[in-house]
């Protein structure tokens, strides 16, 4: 018999038990010298309540059939990245506690971590927050694809699912697409730097218009490299836009936010990177059958409105208010004339009336009845109609007109009127 199970039978008997409360301390004791230590295991159970300030987790061990509960603060269970979800795998540091009260042990975590996928998941998290906080995922970055690109790059894995799937479905909605081809690892050590050198050969070819980056789908190991941060940046930095088509729908790489646009599958981007020749085809129909019904209706539209011009009066008979008017002129222009002949007539009386009086009030009729005019000359040599025998003297020339001439004459004397 060893010598703490003497010490007990001493201290313990059916007549001398301890009470609950007395066990319940002495292995609270026992167990609190235990220290923090590190327990890795699943989560099945999270029990967080709003508005409670602890959260209550189940440990269970994945080869074996045992589990523990373990109390942990609110503020570390949200604090997890990704956030932490039934069947994750964690590596908690904690402490033993036995609860009197219940008579039950569970651990106090300190601290929480996510091993294996949730590490990976917890690391891409991280790095997915910092190219947000720099704006790598903003929208107004996000460049539009071309409408008809005139050469398109893809980036995908030799002779690949992806390969075949893109180029199937890009050429059958659009049988003269241009696609370059780059073959480059997409997964492992090599893929990131590969992918990069790819990238930017076909990011400063002029005749390449879209890149896609396409790979089938993986786990989360597999798909590893297109949430490299040198790949994400490499990707922002393109002047070309950059598609991204990389697994499945529920796969969505780092790779798939920085991108210009995101396609689910391959098979999509395939899709989305040219127009179908048909739907284009059948669109071109459309809008002629569309443009040629317009013109007829704006045509028939016209005609109506000619023919409601035509029917009113003024434009059934467009000659007859002509020819009206033409009658009016006609009738006024005669008018006028006979008015300007009777007035030129009425003037040229007036005319003769006025020739005739000045004829006879003129010095030409008087001299036809017997009368002259003498003139002499002035001490300037001008001729003066004489008026006075003042006004001559003996020897003055004088020049006698009649009415069909003139004499020349001297005075010879002079001689007063009575």
């Amino acid at each position: 018999m060893s010598t703490e199970q003497a010490t007990a039978k001493d201290q313990t008997s059916a007549e001398n038990p301890w009470p609950v409360r007395t066990v319940a301390r002495k292995i609270a004791d026992w167990i609190h010298r235990l220290g923090a230590v590190w327990v890795e295991g699943q989560v099945t159970q999270i029990s967080a309540r709003p508005g409670t300030q602890t959260a209550f987790l189940t440990l269970r061990d994945p080869s074996a059939d045992v589990s523990m509960t373990v109390t942990a603060p609110m503020r570390l269970v949200r604090a997890i990245e990704p956030p932490l979800r039934e069947g994750a795998s964690v590596v908690v540091f904690a402490k033993p506690t036995f609860f009197l009260g219940r008579g039950t042990i569970s651990l106090r975590a300190a601290e929480i971590r996510a091993v294996g996928i949730g590490e990976l998941l917890a690391r891409i998290e991280r790095l997915r927050r910092l190219l947000e906080a720099e704006g790598l995922f903003a929208p107004e970055r996000k460049r539009r694809l071309p409408f008809l690109p005139k050469g398109i790059g893809l980036i995908t894995g030799r002779a690949s699912v992806a390969e075949h799937d893109v180029l199937v479905n890009a050429h059958n909605r659009w049988p003269a697409a241009p696609i370059q081809v780059v073959n480059t690892a997409v997964q492992g050590p090599t893929a990131v730097p590969q992918i990069r050198k790819a990238l930017s050969i076909l990011d400063a070819d002029p005749t390449v218009d879209v890149i896609v980056i396409a790979r089938g789908g993986g786990s989360v190991e597999d798909l590893l490299p297109f949430s490299d941060e040198a790949l994400c940046r490499a990707v922002a930095a393109c002047r070309t836009p950059v598609v991204s088509a990389i697994g499945h729908e529920p796969d969505t790489p780092l790779l798939d936010h920085v991108a210009d646009l995101r396609c689910s599958t391959p098979t999509d981007a395939g899709k989305r990177i040219v127009p179908d020749v048909k739907e284009e085809t059948a669109r071109v129909h459309q809008m002629r059958d569309r443009a040629r019904r317009a013109l007829h209706g704006w045509v028939d539209t016209q005609c109506r409105l000619l023919d409601q011009l035509r029917s009113r009066p003024v434009l059934a008979d467009p000659l007859g208010p002509i020819d009206r008017r033409a009658d009016d002129v006609e009738l006024h222009r005669e008018r006028g004339r006979r008015a300007m002949l009777n007035t030129l007539s009425h003037e040229q009386a007036a005319v003769a009336s006025a020739r005739a009086r000045l004829t006879a009030l003129g010095p030409a009729a008087t001299m036809s009845r017997g009368y002259t005019v003498v003139q002499y000359p002035d001490e300037a040599g001008n001729l003066q109609v004489l008026r006075s025998i003042s006004e001559v003297a003996e020897g003055t020339p004088l020049r006698v007109r009649v009415v069909d001439g003139a004499v020349h004459a001297v005075a010879q004397s002079v001689e007063p009127g009575e």
